[in-house]
C-alpha cells in the first residue's frame, strides 16, 4: 500500500463474545495499523444508531461469529462497503445475495478452522485404531492388565484402512496429516477425479465401497440439501465389524438413531463431536452407548486456537488493502458445495 492510496476503514461485525475470544490486543493493534479500524465495541446490532453511523463510512467489515446477516438495508447503510474479511469458516449465514449482487469481495478464515478440525480426526483415528478408549476403560475398571500378546489382531493402526467422506478443506488436510502414518486411503467425493484423488495420497471409491472397505469412515461433507441424512442406515449396516464412523461436519448429515442402534448391537464404534440437535435429548441412547465417544463440538478452533483466525484475517485485510487480493476468497458459485 504506498502513501498515495488511503488506508481502508473497517469496523467489527460480531458477537462481543466473539470479538473478545478471537481478536486479542495485539490483533485489534496489527488490523489498526493497516486500516482505520472504528472503536470498540463490535458491531452486533446492524440497525442501531452507532452501527449506522459506522456502516456509513465503513470499506471492509471483520466479521465473526454472531454477525447479523449483510442483507440488502445494511447495504444501503453501508454505501462504501467491498470486502468482507471473516473471522470463522461458513459465511452462509450472513453472506446475503444482496453481497453478491453488489459485488462485495468475501474472504473466510475455513482453512484455518480446518486445521484443528483435521488434527481432532486423525488423533480419534489412532486412539480408536488402538482401541484406546474401550481398553482405557477395562484397565480402570479392573485395575488389571490383559496378557498383551493376547491383544486380536483387528487391534492397531498397521495396515488400516481409513475412508475420507469429501474431499473438503477438512478431508484434505486429514489426507495430507495421514501420509506419515502407514494407513490406506479411500476417498468418496463425487467432485474428485481419480488423478486428483491419486494427488491427494487416497484410492477413489464409490460410496458404498468406502463404508464397505473401510476400517474408519471420516465425514468431512458439508451440510447441503444434498447431503442432510447421507450416511443413513444401509450404509451404516453396511460397515466392517468393529469399523469407526467419526463425525466433525455436522450432525444431520448422519442418522444418529443408525449410529446408536448398530453401536449397542455392538457391530460399530462412533467418535461424534457434532450431533443434531447440536446437544442430544437426555434420553437419547448414543449417551449410554459405551463405544460411542460423544464430545461438545470442539474439534474446531479453541483457546489458543483462535488466534490462528485473528492471523488469518490480518494477512487477508493486509492482501485487500494492498490491492493484491485475498488469498482465501470465497467464491459466489461455489457456494452449492461448501458449508
Amino acid at each position: 500500500m504506498t502513501e498515495a492510496t488511503p488506508r481502508p476503514r473497517a469496523a467489527l461485525a460480531m458477537s462481543q463474545d466473539a470479538a473478545a475470544a478471537v481478536l486479542d490486543p495485539e490483533s485489534l493493534e496489527a488490523l489498526a495499523a493497516i486500516c482505520h479500524l472504528a472503536p470498540p465495541p463490535a458491531l452486533d446490532d446492524l440497525t442501531s444508531p452507532r452501527a449506522r453511523q459506522v456502516l456509513a463510512d465503513v470499506d471492509l467489515l471483520v466479521t465473526g461469529w454472531g454477525c447479523p446477516p449483510l442483507d440488502a438495508a445494511v447495504l444501503a447503510a453501508a454505501p462504501r462497503l467491498r470486502a468482507v474479511v471473516h473471522t470463522a469458516g461458513s459465511v452462509r449465514a450472513h453472506i446475503t445475495e444482496a453481497c453478491w449482487e453488489r459485488g462485495i469481495e468475501v474472504s473466510s478464515a475455513a482453512a484455518a478452522n480446518a486445521l484443528p478440525v483435521a488434527e481432532y480426526t486423525v488423533a480419534m483415528i489412532l486412539l480408536t485404531g488402538k482401541q484406546v478408549l474401550e481398553r482405557a476403560r477395562e484397565f480402570q475398571a479392573t485395575r488389571t492388565r490383559a496378557p498383551w500378546l493376547g491383544t486380536p489382531r483387528t487391534v492397531g493402526n498397521h495396515h488400516r484402512t481409513v475412508g475420507i467422506l469429501s474431499a473438503s478443506l477438512t478431508g484434505r488436510r486429514v489426507m495430507e496429516l495421514l501420509h506419515p502414518y502407514d494407513v490406506e486411503i479411500l476417498l468418496h467425493d463425487p467432485f474428485v477425479t481419480d488423478a486428483e484423488a491419486a494427488e491427494l495420497g487416497a484410492t477413489r471409491v464409490e460410496l458404498k465401497e468406502l463404508f464397505t472397505r473401510s476400517d474408519t469412515v471420516s465425514v468431512h461433507t458439508p451440510l447441503l440439501p444434498a447431503t442432510r441424512g447421507l450416511v443413513g442406515r444401509t450404509l451404516i449396516r453396511s460397515m466392517r465389524p468393529d469399523a469407526v464412523l467419526i463425525n466433525t461436519a455436522r450432525g444431520a448429515v448422519v442418522d444418529q438413531d443408525a449410529i446408536a442402534d448398530a453401536a449397542r448391537a455392538g457391530r460399530i464404534r462412533a467418535v461424534l463431536d457434532v450431533t443434531d440437535p447440536e446437544v442430544l435429548p437426555p434420553e437419547h441412547p448414543l449417551w449410554d452407548c459405551d463405544n460411542v465417544l460423544l464430545t461438545p463440538h470442539l474439534a474446531g478452533s479453541q483457546g489458543n486456537e483462535w488466534r490462528r483466525l485473528a492471523e488469518h484475517a490480518v494477512a487477508e485485510t493486509a492482501r485487500w488493502a494492498s490491492g493484491v487480493g485475498f488469498l482465501h476468497p470465497v467464491r459466489r458459485e461455489r457456494l452449492a458445495y461448501t458449508a
